[in-house]
């Protein structure tokens, strides 16, 4: 049996690389499973991964999620994980479970591939284990990005560990011409493949701002059907109101954070484009802004965060695709056609 291990950091995009790529190979006659050995809580109580619920409800998985994807991982797994062998064993069995009656299994990896790397349950060594070939999803930000690219794929050389190629994705619109000119030649120098450059679509990096009320676990005052909107930045408003007027303007489809007490900055923010209100400290504003919020159809939630708090929680909130989301499921599949060389990662598994 195949099996493709597809590696990156959080917000590379690496989940929609998986769904692209069965759905690719699912077109092709090729029946596909998926396994996410280990995967990494979002949110307080969170007891599934999306990643495996959006793969189970696409391809139509028997497994149980608990199956799909056993393991957890947490700033403090070491308590949890006593006994790394057992456990290797585990994620073993739960693979081969996985493998029974499909021609490929992709597997994805957690949030960063050196996760649980002290106990030899990275995504390398979980790559060799299962005999995969690898992939690696790359996230580009700036000239670091090329060498934590090289840094992981010099160790899964080092590893012995069969590797298909690199995918640039998520690439800003900024970057592009870098990442093309400039990152791509680099990595090819050093005798690696890069499969494609993909460029950042709103449709599959933009956090919803339902993303971000899980995150945050606020009370929605206003515009709770609503919720579906995209955010494409996010602004703290903490000035006057005269130094606001043109910062606000600046970004369109955002979310301000502001305190609840605030509510002359939070009527401003109605009057751009905004997405999402988001009130902190608790404090419930004036009875005009959920008025006004009503009429623009802007979402409004009140966290008991302070405004710097609740702004760090939203740094690293990105789009996750959901069940029925066909139209992000097209983008991805679109991004996949038009930007990589996909018949490369299927020849190399044998199902070309």
């Amino acid at each position: 049996m195949k099996s493709l291990f597809v590696m990156g950091q959080y917000g590379s995009g690496k989940s929609a690389i998986c769904l692209a790529l069965a759905l690719k190979m699912r077109e092709r006659g090729v029946s596909v499973g998926y396994y996410k050995p280990v995967w990494t809580p979002v949110g307080v109580g969170d007891t599934v991964d999306e990643d495996a619920e959006l793969m189970k409800a696409v391809l139509g998985l028997p497994q149980p999620l608990e199956v799909i994807a056993p393991f957890t991982a947490s700033p403090h797994y070491l308590a949890r994980y006593e006994d790394p062998k057992a456990d290797l064993e585990r994620m073993v069995e739960g693979f081969r479970e996985m493998q029974a009656n499909t021609d490929v299994v992709i597997v994805e990896g957690t949030n960063w591939p050196c996760v649980m790397m002290s106990i030899g349950l990275d995504a390398v060594s979980l790559a060799r284990e299962l005999g995969s070939q690898t992939l690696l999803v790359s996230k580009v930000v700036n000239d670091y990005s090329l060498d934590a690219a090289l840094f992981m794929l010099r160790y899964i050389e080092r590893e012995n560990v069969p590797l298909v190629g690199t995918i640039f994705n998520n690439v800003p619109r900024t970057l592009l011409d870098k990442t093309r000119g400039v990152y791509r030649p680099s990595l090819e120098s050093f005798g690696y493949r890069v499969l494609g450059v993909i460029p950042r679509s709103v449709e599959l990096s933009a956090p919803t701002v339902a993303e971000f009320q899980e995150v945050l676990a606020g009370e929605v005052l206003a515009g709770e059907e609503h919720l579906d909107r995209v955010v494409e930045d996010i602004l703290v408003g903490a000035m006057t109101l005269e130094s606001a007027l043109n910062y606000l303007r600046r970004a369109t489809n955002k979310a301000v954070i502001t305190g609840g007490d605030r509510s002359d900055l939070a009527l401003a923010a109605l009057e751009t484009s905004t997405s999402v209100l988001i009130l902190t400290g608790g404090l419930y504003p004036d009875v005009r802004v959920l008025a006004r919020a009503a009429e623009k159809e802007v979402p409004v939630i009140l966290v008991h965060y302070d405004t710097y708090t609740a702004a760090e929680k939203l740094h690293d909130v990105s789009r996750k695709i959901r069940p029925g989301d066909e139209a992000a499921m097209a983008v991805a599949r679109s991004n996949l056609r038009t930007h990589c060389d996909w018949k490369t990662v299927l020849k190399a598994l044998g199902v070309d």
